[in-house]
């Protein structure tokens, strides 16, 4: 009987219609009154390869990637090759119609094989098994049949009466044969599950920019940042966002430059590959003293790397990127709601001090969906930080917080004169030497004012022993924080990698043990915050084969640091 939470993997080839059972399944947990999170990992491959799913149904708040497998369900021959390991004599597999093989049997896992031949005929072929497989889990987990049924007409509505009713007729087939397989499932309904909202990572960032009143979009595809390119084109209509596919980086980072200089409130989305060849624009708005607003989603590199994995490898990248010295801001959301908060942040904070503002994520994040509360921008006010010029403006007047103020082309009498070359407070190109140093020194006081993303620490406040994260790693250490239940080991979560934040000193102080977690090779944050600090890590939990952390192993390895 699984009471408290259960771990249900999918696994099938690329276009057996995976991505149908998550999206439907999601929304059904919610709307039952369920917590669940669904995270996905994915082979580079358009059809074929295999690719899975993990959903995580509880009767508490659930945010990680758990190693273990309740219950797995194969779409493909191949279906279990990779997550043997995984795999216990209690797990459950369901071959549909797919034969399992017998090893695994052996092994001691149960294995339910479904012949669906006759009913996929009759239904007009196998593209119906996914709906099918969504009926059985849908029962198995209790969900609310007309619920069910209505997500399927809505689903499939644009494609007329006769597709609604054969995926309405391969639902039921599913929730029949759940009837016979005797899965005990009984999770408890949360009350405030079903008022939350379903989304995934790239959603929040999407979202967030909306809520920071970004209004163009220019972009190169390249995964796992294209999501949010995508998702800013489906709501452009409605929110008056003018979306770029830009023939490349270079040119992508350059119109959002353009865009900002005519008064929008611009941001590009790409990945580290893609982020490298926007090194030079990234410089220039440094120069310029352009706002802008990156968002870096993180894959495994060098080079091409893994390109549908994930991994925290980029923090170095846009920390040093840009020739010359000049301030930038790096935010790492660990939650939905953080990405949405942050990403809204980013457009003010860019506006406001005209600096660069970077939001790293990262594959596990981005493709990850979960439950967050809803967030009210009712009463949040989009201000444009521009002037209307007098006939005397200077672009790059000298100012004690370092921030000119800032005029848009047409919007006034002055001319805005922008420069890549060193230049005077009127714009003009300068050797001045005494010049030079000032405007170096103007450019750099712009943090000064900034008021830091203060770390979150999570747990007892008289600890002893610290654990330290950022970005996606959040879930996972939370939950294993829990698992551990040692009064003396807390968490100190980073939302804000850089600046490193004001407290990061007297939090890291306390601590007789300090012990970084990161998706990555070298432990990049951890050499941050002893160079930042001049704080000793003494131990790094690192991990970068393109998988994210499970809870389990966390568990596991935060226990032999500590007994070491």
């Amino acid at each position: 009987m699984f009471n408290e939470q259960v771990s249900i993997v999918l696994s099938g080839e690329a276009g057996q219609g995976l991505d149908t059972i998550e999206s439907l399944i999601i929304i059904l947990l919610k709307k039952s009154g369920f917590n669940a999170f669904l995270s996905r990992e994915f082979m580079s491959r358009i059809r074929g390869g295999n690719n899975t799913s993990e959903i995580r149904v509880s009767s508490a708040e659930v945010h990680a990637f758990v190693d273990k497998i309740d219950i797995l369900v194969m779409l493909s021959p191949q279906g279990a090759d990779r997550l043997e390991k995984r795999l216990t004599p209690a797990t459950i597999i369901i071959g549909a119609n797919v034969s399992v093989p017998a090893k695994y049997a052996e092994m001691g896992c149960r294995v339910i094989p479904l012949d669906l031949e006759e009913k996929l005929a009759a239904l007009g072929g196998s593209i119906y098994t996914n709906i099918i497989v969504t009926g059985i889990l849908a029962s198995l987990l209790a969900c609310d049949d007309a619920s069910a049924q209505e997500l399927i007409r809505s689903h499939f509505k644009a494609k007329g009466d006769e597709l609604v009713n054969k995926n309405l007729v391969a639902l039921q087939q599913g929730v029949d044969i759940s009837r016979e397989l005797a899965i005990p499932i009984s999770i408890q309904r949360d009350a405030n599950a079903a008022a939350k909202t379903a989304l995934s990572g790239t959603e929040a960032i999407g979202i967030g920019a909306i809520a920071g009143g970004c209004n163009f979009i220019a972009s190169y595809p390249m995964s796992p940042g294209t999501g949010v390119l995508a998702y800013l084109a489906k709501q452009s209509k409605e929110h008056g966002i003018i979306v770029e596919q830009a023939e490349d980086e270079i040119a992508a980072i350059n119109m959002m430059l353009g865009a900002w200089y005519a008064g929008a409130r611009a941001m590009v989305t790409t990945s580290g590959g893609g982020f490298a060849l926007m090194t030079e624009g990234m410089s220039l708005a440094g120069c310029v003293e352009s706002p802008a607003v990156i968002h870096l989603a993180q894959r495994p590199g060098p080079a091409t790397g893994l390109p549908t994995r994930t991994e925290q490898g980029d923090l170095n990248l846009v920390l040093y990127a840009g020739q010359g010295d000049f301030p930038r801001v790096i935010y790492a959301p660990g939650k939905f709601d953080d990405a949405i908060t942050l990403t809204q942040k980013a457009f003010d904070v860019a506006d406001q001090l005209q600096i660069p503002v970077i939001l790293l994520t990262d594959q596990y994040f981005l493709d990850s969906i979960g439950m967050t509360d809803q967030i009210d921008f009712s009463k949040a006010a989009i201000v444009n930080n521009f002037i209307e010029t007098s006939a005397d403006y200077q672009r790059y007047a000298l100012t004690p917080s370092g921030v000119s103020p800032r005029g848009i082309p047409g919007y006034g009498k002055g001319l805005v004169c922008a420069d890549s070359d060193e230049h005077s407070e009127n714009g003009r190109i300068t050797e001045d030497f005494a010049m030079r140093v000032a405007m170096v020194d103007k450019r750099m006081r712009k943090l000064d004012g900034y008021n830091d993303v203060e770390p979150e620490l999570i747990g007892n406040k008289d600890y002893s022993t610290l654990l330290i994260g950022w970005g996606s790693t959040y879930g996972a250490i939370c939950e294993a924080l829990k698992l551990l239940n040692r009064d003396d080991v807390a968490f100190a979560f980073f939302q804000q990698v850089y600046p490193v934040p004001s407290s990061a000193v007297k939090m890291l102080e306390q601590a007789q043990r300090r012990i970084v977690i990161e998706n990555n090779a070298t432990g990049q944050f951890g050499k941050l915050l002893e160079m930042e600090t001049l704080l000793k890590v003494h131990q790094k939990i690192l991990k970068y084969n393109g998988m994210p952390f499970s809870v389990e192993e966390l568990v596991e390895r935060i226990l032999g640091g500590l007994s070491s």
